[in-house]
């Protein structure tokens, strides 16, 4: 046996490792009491894939958005290492590494794992890339299977709030299909990234149950049926049996051990436990030791995702899925969640705030995203006039529609970026108090409010989520609250903790910075959500369609667009895409 396995806890170290949108993050976390020691960071080289293609300059259509998967593999190869050298451990102390990812992200590989976008025949071909989660060209797709689903009263449709989505892995698997058949027989595996990235460290291929319940519609141990799915294609009825069914393993369970070859990335010791995948706002319940029903964790970075456990089974409208163990075993798990939230942010400061603004941030010192907040604190609530829908990477909850867009009302020539800045920040804010109205609906109260990810550091972002949502918010006192969830797992797939519960206990992170909503500030919201919901309900419950009308137009001109670049004409750079990395870390 190795030494270190009868050493005390405290001379016990894990590696939690989150794979986020831009870039992999990594931990080291003494078993003992959860205590970070040391952290790394290694920025994808391809960002996220929305223009071109690496390998060919192809232009890419409206709503694609792909990765380059040796990008993760490199996360291993430097994030951990420089985590391990922060950390100033031994690296034969460590037992244990986990990992987390963004979901929806899928994988298409040959059956031993390799992706398909690295064998050489393949390489120009978009569809044989990673179809990150914000990926949304597959809802054409996603509306057919709800469609038939709702016509044939699929006992798992309400378990989804009655809508499918674009960035799951049945849509996007169809997608593939119907546009690239060659690409998808030749695929063997349609895995998720978090299950992929497991499958990298330990050689194993094991389905997670987070991301198969959630994003594979596995209910009560059964997929959608062939019947169901060769009414949406005929060529789609095998669909689960050879492309997607596999051994399902439990949230804290050991997926295998380190292999030689990712010891070597790595520099940990061969032989490790290697934890099932998992997703990233999924484990950041147990870094803030929300285990038990009724507290909702926000997970706010580009998006948010909001999770929370549940002692009974409930239909949410609008929700991304309620699954049984969906986050810690013997609660039903619910997920909801807003498509864009730092994105918009990031978005507005590089597309709508002028120069000027920009060379006085830099002047004080601080960030466009600090400096905006700064004016924007001035203002009083409903001051800038502005109302906004935080649509612009489509909804996710409630309305689960990614054809939708972002509108701001109430523009005027006086408005300043300031203005509007606000109002986005509030529109964000909104979009979560629309999900915690939707779970109160619906008989599944919230209880406490917990904020995790990496806008919590904006206390005007804070404390107006607060007062929208008239709870209580507290932060969590990490930074790193996937990766500490990720290495809580690793923990207990070790076996130094029984279970989550018992780990989350002994390792989760102190509570960060509390927020109480102030009554005048929630009077004053009300007003202002009350014009936001019916905006809400006007463009996105079939008033108006006009979004949807624009993303017609919009794939039309595009179409012509790409036609064009095939002719000769040079296609557009990554430049937005590359751009937005500096969205990570943002305190806004």
């Amino acid at each position: 046996m190795n030494p270190v396995e009868n050493s005390p806890l405290d001379q016990q170290y894990v590696i939690g490792v989150d794979f986020g949108t831009l870039s992999g993050r990594a931990v080291v976390v003494r078993v003992s009491d959860g205590l970070e020691l040391g952290s790394g960071v290694f920025e994808y080289p391809h960002a996220v894939v929305s223009e071109v293609l690496p390998a060919t300059g192809e232009r890419l259509p409206a709503d694609w958005a792909l990765q380059v998967p040796n990008d993760y593999r490199d996360v291993l190869r430097n994030a951990v290492p420089a985590a391990v050298a922060d950390a100033g451990i031994d690296p034969e102390n460590v037992v244990g590494i986990a990992t987390d990812f963004t979901a929806c992200t899928m994988v298409p590989t040959t059956a031993d794992g390799t992706p398909l976008n690295e064998l050489d025949r393949f390489a120009d071909r978009p569809h044989a890339y990673v179809k990150l989660w914000r990926h949304h060209a597959a809802q054409p797709q996603a509306d057919r299977i709800n469609q038939l689903a709702e016509e044939r009263t699929e006992a798992w449709l309400p378990r989804y709030g009655g809508l499918i989505s674009s960035e799951w892995e049945f849509a996007k698997g169809l997608q593939l299909l119907e546009e690239d058949p060659e690409i998808y027989a030749a695929m063997d595996q349609w895995v998720e990234a978090a299950d992929w990235i497991v499958w990298q460290l330990c050689g194993t291929y094991v389905r997670n149950a987070c991301t198969a319940g959630y994003k594979g519609i596995l209910q009560d141990g059964q997929y959608p049926s062939k019947d169901f799915l060769t009414a949406l294609n005929p060529q789609f009825g095998d669909f689960v049996d050879d492309k997607l069914a596999h051994r399902i393993g439990r949230l804290g369970e050991a997926a295998g051990t380190l292999t030689e070859e990712a010891a070597a990335w790595t520099g940990l010791p061969a032989g490790i436990a290697v934890a099932v995948g998992n997703v990233d706002a999924h484990v950041c319940a147990p870094a803030a030791n929300a285990v038990e029903p009724g507290q909702l964790v926000a997970i706010m970075g580009t998006s948010t995702c909001h999770v929370m456990n549940g002692d009974t089974l409930r239909e949410v409208p609008g929700m991304c899925g309620v699954v049984d163990g969906g986050i810690v075993d013997g609660l039903w798990g619910y997920e909801a969640g807003q498509s864009g939230v730092g994105d918009i942010f990031g978005w507005f400061t590089k597309n709508g705030v002028p120069p000027e603004y920009h060379q006085a941030a830099s002047a004080q010192g601080v960030s466009v995203h600090e400096y905006l907040t700064e004016l924007a604190e001035k203002q009083e609530i409903g001051q800038h006039g502005l109302i906004a829908l935080d649509w612009h990477s489509g909804n996710r909850s409630v309305l689960v529609d990614h054809e939708l867009s972002g509108v701001v009302v109430g523009q005027t020539l006086a408005t300043k970026p300031e203005d509007t800045y606000r109002a986005l920040l509030e529109a964000t804010a909104f979009g979560t108090r629309t999900i915690v109205d939707a779970f109160r609906d619906s008989g599944v109260p919230v209880k406490e409010f917990i904020v995790a990810g990496g806008l919590l550091k904006n206390k005007l972002l804070m404390q107006i989520y607060a007062d929208v949502t008239g709870l209580q918010l507290s932060t969590i006192g990490s930074e790193q609250g996937p990766a500490l969830g990720s290495a809580i797992h690793a923990a207990v797939a070790a076996g130094k903790y029984k279970d989550i519960r018992e780990a989350a206990a002994a390792m989760a992170a102190a509570p960060g910075a509390v927020y109480t909503p102030i009554p005048e500030n929630v009077a004053a919201y009300q007003a202002l959500f009350n014009e936001y919901r019916t905006l809400h309900d006007y463009f996105g419950r079939g008033t108006n369609d006009v979004m949807h009308r624009l993303k017609a137009i919009q794939r039309k001109a595009a179409s012509k667009g790409s036609a064009s670049a095939m002719a000769g004409d040079a296609p557009p750079s990554n430049a937005a895409s590359q751009a937005s990395q500096a969205l990570e870390g943002a305190t806004a």
